[in-house]
């Protein structure tokens, strides 16, 4: 995997699960799983005095631990010749401290959401904070490849969990709209992670040393244990929380993975960031190769989508109580069709050129980020008892899309602009059509 394609990870932002189809038009409606009535087993409401109360924060929180792992990547991605240059190990050996990485976080992310759901929702994600505190000191004075390879697993592993957990914590806190304006929220702020950490990560390793960029990690990683040992609330009363028994937790994975309805909608959401997914896999070919820009230029490429995905993450949570969420997810789906149209037709007829190659691109993440806050709070809101293990199957669903399009699709395509543009048509018809699958699958149910 090379590093490009492992960038393809900061993309693979998910928001969480949501209430039943009942609860979009009506508030006052109890939902039921199995017989017995969801909101009884909802937490006791936040007290007054609580920090947490403020949802602003909490947004803040949340986001901080979702954006935690992309950092862990793409800070230290262009410090990738200096790291080896110092250590002593070619750029190909390099490339395998960014894949265990990916590895590992791929596997654990199948266990974080069941883990909060036995253990409860706060000390999982502070548990798996301080794994990744080990893992980023050690990286940052690893003395050989050896023992770099090995703390970077190390951070793989525990990388998923703020996310995952964080959001079913936010999950059992929210219903309906104020949970879809919660997560249009945090996409806003995890919006910013792909501009800020390569930028961050390319000064630091210039002007203070790739070690600094695993110092800067450990100093974030510390303040988020602080604030979630201060400040996060516990959403999961014991009463509700899952036992630990192998065989019941194994029945509850086979029971979530052979629902077909889920496992199409979280296709669906992973097809949606697919269509983005061809250029991060193909960033380097695209500026350098087609646009013929310089290195320097790659913020080309990253700035308009991620300015489409905050315009579309706003749309979604201003409209979020006032537009029916389905109605919001097709307007956000054809929005992205219309983007991928237009880039194929400019690449038709015109050499691609900035900044029109990349205007597409900006009208393809408003959509992606239109439609995937009320795509996933409703996919996952199929399980409501097992809301941190669904989000832990979706993560790796994700995962497993964008490693097929980055390891097989955009090398197919990465050649031409007409290609790329095409494969982003597909990615958006595509997602379409698996959600509307999903749909009829539970309209039958």
């Amino acid at each position: 995997m090379t590093g490009r394609q492992g960038a393809l990870f900061f993309y693979i932002y998910r928001v969480d699960t949501a209430p039943d189809a009942c609860c979009w038009a009506s508030k006052s409606c109890v939902l039921t799983f199995k017989g017995n009535p969801l909101n009884s087993a909802a937490p006791s409401p936040l007290p007054p005095h609580s920090f947490m109360s403020d949802i602003r924060v909490l947004t803040l929180m949340l986001a901080g631990l979702a954006m935690l792992g992309p950092f862990a990547i793409d800070t230290y991605l262009p410090a990738f010749d200096r790291i080896s240059a110092d250590l002593g190990v070619d750029s190909v050996l390099m490339q395998h401290t960014l894949s265990v990485y990916l590895l590992s976080f791929a596997c654990m992310s199948l266990f974080w959401g069941t883990l909060s759901d036995s253990f409860g929702r706060r000390p999982v994600i502070i548990f798996a904070l301080v794994i990744f505190l080990v893992g980023s000191i050690g990286s940052a004075f690893a003395p050989s490849y050896g023992w770099l390879l090995f703390f970077r697993g190390l951070q793989g592993c525990s990388a998923g969990a703020g996310r995952i957990v964080g959001q079913a914590l936010a999950r059992d806190r929210y219903q309906g709209a104020e949970a879809q304006r919660l997560f249009a929220n945090i996409a806003m702020v995890f919006g910013l992670a792909p501009a800020i950490a390569p930028i961050l990560g390319g000064y630091l390793s210039t002007y203070i040393g790739w070690r600094s960029i695993f110092v800067t990690l450990s100093g974030l990683t510390m303040l988020l244990i602080f604030a979630s040992w201060r400040h996060l609330p516990e959403t999961l009363p014991p009463k509700a929380r899952q036992p630990i028994r192998l065989g019941a937790i194994l029945r509850n994975y086979l029971h979530v993975a052979s629902n077909r309805r889920f496992l199409l909608a979280i296709a669906a959401i992973g097809l949606a960031f697919s269509g983005f997914g061809l250029y991060i896999a193909s960033a380097a070919r695209f500026i350098l190769d087609i646009l013929h820009l310089p290195e320097t230029a790659f913020g080309w490429l990253f700035v308009p989508f991620i300015i489409g995905s905050v315009g579309g993450s706003m749309m979604s949570s201003r409209l979020a109580g006032k537009m029916d969420p389905g109605k919001l997810i097709l307007v956000g789906q054809g929005i992205m069709a219309f983007g991928a149209l237009t880039n194929v037709v400019y690449n038709l007829f015109f050499v691609a050129t900035v900044p029109w190659a990349v205007l597409p691109i900006l009208v393809y993440g408003f959509g992606m980020s239109a439609a995937i806050p009320g795509m996933t709070v409703v996919s996952l809101s199929i399980f409501p008892s097992l809301r941190g293990m669904a989000s832990s199957v979706q993560s790796t669903m994700q995962m497993l899309v964008f490693a097929l399009v980055a390891g097989f699709i955009a090398p197919l395509l990465f050649e031409s602009a007409l290609l790329l543009a095409c494969g982003t048509v597909g990615s958006a018809l595509l997602c379409a059509s698996v959600w509307q699958v999903s749909e009829r699958l539970g309209q039958r149910e």
